[in-house]
């Protein structure tokens, strides 16, 4: 319950910030992250084939 009351908290706090920033700079974090994250799960998804 304390990690969703501060997944909550932390998004507040991002969309608060992103609400004043222009919206090219938002997509482009957006991406960034999207692309992270991408990154992350092929990693993850390689790691987990390799262990088997």
């Amino acid at each position: 319950m304390i990690a969703l009351v501060a997944a909550v908290a932390l998004l507040g706090i991002l969309l608060g910030a992103v609400a004043h920033v222009p919206p090219p700079l938002s997509a482009a974090a957006a991406a960034a992250i999207a692309g992270w994250l991408l990154v992350f799960a092929v990693r993850e998804r390689r790691a987990r084939r390799s262990v088997r």
